[in-house]
């Protein structure tokens, strides 16, 4: 008789049998004698430092854990364990929320998606593990990518900053063709625009983030980037050719995202610099919301650029495509106490008011104040007002000091105790030293070298893009930062959580709101790392199915790429099943702090064709 039907017939003493076992097994190895303890008590006195979480027994405990989660896994049944299909090819660049109709600029729609197979993502023939940064930032393989090598050649503008140095890559200069003579010089023209001598000078005006609308292929971000400033690059759903997939494959700081009719997932007076190049918005339409939008999310001081060339296909004069931009936006930007400071060539830059008290003086008050300020921007409705007016965190930008965010007035201000403070920023400092010392042996020693590859080189140049998905204040980020490595991390905070993100955005961290019980605006094979801290406690109570989360998890992150969660023991049991299920290679590691919290590392597999 084979096993499977021995526990189809009796699977409830079959399951105790083995839950028996497995108990029996996991006390045996984690009670050591007494001789035992004293030899490991001096070891680790003498052998590890006292902040490290880890011990002699790590491996023996880890193993335990495995044996035991395995029995239990075996116990609860074989279909329990069965791994979800591979989807079909159609899903191979599928975005949930957005791949619902022809129209691209649909409004997304995630009640759709929640009626969809279930089925694990795989990558398309061509798929190629991306190349370390930073070579990646400037090569990619066109394989990752869902555009072609016609959709180059028909595109003019794209074959000016684009060069396919062979089949199957393709290369963007570093100095390339994006606007006028270059983006470096476009940089140079708008740090000029606003007072400053160099583009090396912008944080010296308080600019730091970058919200960049319609990023092209991300040149302007990339630059950015290099000046140590924090671009988010956002663009609508694209089929193909979508400047997001380019960008995140870049290593560069993208999401899916537009306002035709709802705010962005950001909170009120977010960003320092608002940058539209070409982005194809006409902002004087549905009575000027589109402005507003941009009005709510920018800080006070913080400058709007628009960049729009003249296009002789389209007949345009020069003077009537200036007279068309800086007329009517013009008219509308004051109303809302914004300033036109200057313009060079086809480039405007606006400066919204650093005072408050301007909206009570304007001449043409039509438009109105905002009443409610405090409400979560989760794809709520435009509306037809000014934000943000009467927040305490109205600090105009060029007020704001280096370590903005973080002094113990503005603590204050977002409500948080700055011992807290202090206290969150030392555990991620020692956490993110012990997850770099666990990922390491298990880089170099369990997983063999692709063929054809080198020697690797420290994990951090294997990993770039990077995601917080529930990252409280974003110290595990600054942790990142303060350590050298050379990634970049979205903060998300969930919405139902509490709402931690101005403080995020205000450090000139990268972030948004998001909720999880539904899929995150980026294409597939977009993330090398997913972090978690206590976020499947958080979505236990919420009406999430974690089954569609780990799916969901897997859909944005690369072949070979890493899942580091930290919670309670019982949910990690729970979540190493589940990441069987979508093939992860998963183990779980005692902290050794005498909790019950538990770390799940998971791998996840180059599924080839």
């Amino acid at each position: 008789m084979k096993l499977a039907s021995f526990f189809g017939l009796r699977p409830r003493i079959s399951g105790l049998l083995f839950l028996i076992l497995g108990v029996v097994a996991l006390i045996t190895i984690l009670v050591p004698s007494t001789s035992d303890s004293d030899d490991s008590s001096t070891a680790s006195t003498t052998r590890m430092p006292p902040n490290n979480i880890y011990s002699k027994y790590g491996k023996i405990k880890e193993q335990a854990a495995v044996d035991y989660l395995d029995l239990r896994s075996f116990s609860l049944g074989v279909n329990r364990l069965k791994e979800f299909p591979l989807c079909g090819k159609e899903r191979e660049n599928y975005v949930p929320c957005y791949n619902i109709t022809g129209n691209i600029l649909a409004d997304r729609n995630c009640e759709f998606a929640r009626e969809e197979e279930r089925c694990v993502v795989r990558p398309p023939k061509d798929y190629k593990i991306p190349l370390r940064w930073p070579v990646g930032r400037d090569i990619i393989w066109t394989g990752n990518v869902k555009i072609t090598k016609d959709q180059f050649l028909s595109s003019g503008t794209i074959t000016k900053r684009l060069m396919l140095l062979e089949e199957n890559q393709i290369t963007f200069h570093s100095d390339d063709g994006l606007i006028f003579d270059g983006v470096k010089d476009y940089a140079f023209q708008i740090a000029e625009m606003i007072g400053l001598g160099s583009d090396t000078e912008f944080p010296q005006a308080g600019v730091r983030t970058v919200l960049d609308i319609g990023c092209g292929f991300g040149s302007f971000g990339a630059h950015l980037v290099s000046l140590k400033l924090m671009p988010i690059c956002i663009a609508e759903y694209e089929a193909s050719g979508s400047q997001v997939q380019l960008a995140l494959e870049r290593g560069l700081p993208a999401m899916i995202g537009n306002f035709f009719s709802k705010q962005l997932p950001y909170p009120a007076l977010s960003f320092d610099m608002v940058h539209c190049a070409q982005c194809g918005i006409t902002w004087d339409i549905k009575d000027a919301m589109l402005l507003l939008e941009v009005d709510r999310v920018l800080k006070p001081g913080g400058y709007f650029v628009l960049t729009s060339p003249t296009s002789k296909a389209q007949g345009n004069s020069p003077d009537t495509k200036k007279t068309s931009i800086s007329t009517r936006v013009d008219e509308l930007s004051k109303k809302i106490c914004w300033s036109l400071t200057a313009q060079q060539d086809e480039t405007f830059l606006w400066q919204k008011t650093a005072d408050p008290n301007c909206y009570s003086s304007r001449s043409q008050a039509s438009i109105p104040l905002c009443k409610d300020d405090d409400s979560v921007p989760y794809y709520q409705p435009l509306v037809p007002c000014i934000s943000g007016t009467t927040s305490k965190r109205w600090i105009p930008i060029q007020n704001r000091s280096a370590a903005s965010g973080t002094s113990s007035s503005e603590l204050e201000i977002h409500g948080i105790k700055p011992e807290e403070f202090v206290e969150d920023i030392q555990v991620w400092r020692s956490a993110l030293k012990n997850y770099w010392s666990l990922l390491t042996p298990l880089i170099f020693s369990d997983h063999p070298k692709r063929p054809g590859d080198e020697d690797p080189i420290p994990p951090f140049y294997m990993i770039r893009n990077t995601m917080d998905m529930n990252a409280r204040y974003g110290n595990l980020n600054l942790a990142l930062l303060n350590q050298g490595k050379s990634v970049w991390m979205m903060n998300v905070v969930p919405v139902n959580a509490r709402n931690t993100l101005p403080i995020i955005l205000d450090r000139g961290f990268a972030g948004v709101l998001h909720d999880w019980c539904e899929p995150f605006p980026t294409y597939p094979r977009t993330y090398d790392m997913l972090h978690a801290n206590e976020l499947l406690t958080h979505l236990s109570s919420e009406r999430c199915s974690l089954m569609d989360l780990f799916l969901e998890m897997d859909r944005i992150l690369r072949p070979e790429g890493w899942v580091v969660l930290s919670d309670k023991l019982g949910v990690i049991e729970m979540a190493r099943t589940l990441a069987a299920r979508v093939r992860w290679e998963a183990r779980v590691i005692d902290v050794q702090d005498g909790s019950d919290q538990r770390l799940l590392v998971c791998q996840k597999p180059f599924l080839k064709k």
